[in-house]
């Protein structure tokens, strides 16, 4: 293994390898591990003596245990020491490169910077650019919330590694001033949260949020109190979990989490008006945020990943199939929405995709929790930060996964191997096929990012109320004005705030 010359940061020395014309550093710390007397605590920065090898990477949060480990395996060793960073730079010199900076998804309690999928090599090659992507407490041991005690401990995981990339970035050739804070699911969910947490004001220029979840961030201790009891504690005091073992922490969330799956994204961040103070879309409204530049986009088909999980079950497929319009009103309810708007909703879904999809079956559920949950809250945003920031963009991912007959179509998740250039990663291989096609589709994808990361913009129109300019990534790869706009227009008013 060849290495590579010894950086010294600010923490302290490291010495990564060197590989396909990369210098490539795994496993740097960027704070103490979050054990013994700083479980449940904020992070606190580490600092080292001599140089510390980063030629591997380190373990990555503890995981929950879901049904996606059927398409999506662990990252490896599992540990409460787990906040660490990797990067992949083209030259450790002293230029100003873009640095794009992942956050992973899964829930809050699922995946890892660590996932082969997300190897920045590709990416960091392509575009002459450094690629850092983080590990940050997930679960009970990130998201634990009670008032006045503890919120949001992932979350401010994130900011101090972005701080450590603030303050180191430029010994691997990164540029501080240009950093790009970009993710998936629970990781676009994050980079729109930073947007609003005061902490990490300055510490990022551009944000890419991709397929980002419904941010929900009400202050809800409830999960938090039920796994306390699962565990045999009365009150809510932490340092009473001083010395129970992680794996009897999982156990118990796990637990938890089993009782009502549907809540599984119930340890999140959340507004604790001290950490995370305002809600994103508001701070976009206000204009809060009018120096970003923005760019979001969701799947066509994202619920498509977790209903096909579902459907395998012969209930569901009953219920699918002959109780659609009853299901439609149950889903929609809890939203606050009408049973006679929920009906008039699903008749505009009718009428829209006639013929595109099974009308009275599971692809119009699909399409409707697709935009509920992913693309209606991404709209919301865009919409928002476009009247004050022209640099707004938007896209969808439409290529169908031809796997199992297509039935993911282009699910959730479906988009990140091509982000990064990884179409044959062991965990990306089950869904996705490396041929010219998908290769060339991958380089546009990567390109796109790239270009936003280097000038603000990916290449196309930027995104506005009026022409709501979208870049749609498939077999076309063509930019449409407007598209699914019956559909769009049936939720004004509702899915706010």
């Amino acid at each position: 293994m060849e290495r590579t010359e010894i950086i010294e940061t600010q923490s302290g020395k490291i010495q990564g390898y060197v590989e396909n014309g990369l210098s490539i550093f795994k496993g740097i710390p960027f704070a103490k591990p979050p054990t013994g007397e700083l479980r449940f605590k904020p992070p606190v920065s580490k600092t080292w003596e001599g140089v510390l090898e980063t030629t591997t990477y380190s373990s990555c949060a503890f995981q929950a245990t879901t049904d996606l480990e059927k398409l999506i395996p662990r990252s490896g060793p599992e540990s409460e020491d787990c906040l660490y960073l990797n990067i992949w730079t083209p030259a450790t010199d002293e230029g100003s490169r873009p640095v794009m900076f992942w956050i992973h998804g899964g829930a809050f309690i699922i995946q890892s910077g660590n996932d082969p999928t997300y190897d920045g090599a590709a990416l960091a090659l392509r575009g002459d650019i450094v690629v850092v992507t983080i590990n940050y407490r997930l679960g009970f041991f990130g998201f634990p919330y009670v008032p006045g005690k503890v919120a949001n401990l992932g979350s401010l995981d994130q900011v101090l590694a972005l701080e450590w990339v603030r303050d180191n970035i430029r010994y691997f050739g990164g540029d501080p001033g240009n950093v790009i804070i970009f993710g998936e699911s629970a990781g676009g969910y994050s980079v729109m949260a930073l947007c609003s947490m005061p902490a990490a004001k300055g510490l990022f220029r551009r944000v890419i949020a991709e397929s980002m979840p419904t941010i929900d961030p009400a202050t809800t201790e409830e999960t938090t109190i039920k796994i306390f009891r699962k565990l045999g504690v009365k009150g809510t005091n932490f340092e009473d979990l001083a010395k129970t073992s992680a794996k009897d922490i999982m156990d118990a969330q796990d637990k938890v989490f089993a009782e009502n799956p549907s809540n599984i994204m119930s340890l999140r961040p959340v507004i604790d008006h001290d950490t995370w103070p305002k809600h994103p879309l508001k701070a976009f409204r206000d204009g809060d945020c009018a120096g970003i530049d923005l760019m979001m986009g969701t799947n066509k088909d994202e619920m498509k990943l977790f209903t096909t999980l579902m459907h395998s079950n012969s209930l569901m497929r009953f219920t699918v199939k002959h109780m659609i319009r009853s299901v439609m009103k149950r889903l929609l309810a809890p939203m606050g929405i009408n049973p006679e708007k929920s009906q008039e909703i699903v008749k505009t879904y009718m009428e829209a995709r006639a013929g595109k999809l099974s009308i009275e079956g599971k692809d119009l559920i699909d399409a409707i929790l697709t935009d509920t949950t992913f693309r209606i809250p991404t709209i919301r945003l865009l919409e928002a930060q476009s009247a004050h920031q022209s640099n707004t963009y938007a896209y969808i991912f439409a290529w169908p996964s031809p796997e199992m007959n297509g039935i993911f179509g282009a699910c959730h998740a479906l988009e990140c191997p091509f982000v990064f250039g990884n179409l044959d990663s062991p965990t990306a291989v089950k869904l996705n096929r490396k041929t010219p096609e998908t290769q060339a589709l991958s380089e546009k994808m990567m390109d796109a990012w790239i270009s936003f990361a280097r000038t603000g913009s990916p290449g196309w129109p930027g995104y506005d109320a009026e022409n709501r300019a979208t870049m749609v990534f498939g077999e076309q790869n063509d930019v449409v004005n407007a598209p699914f706009d019956k559909e769009r227009a049936s939720w004004d008013g509702l899915l706010e705030i």
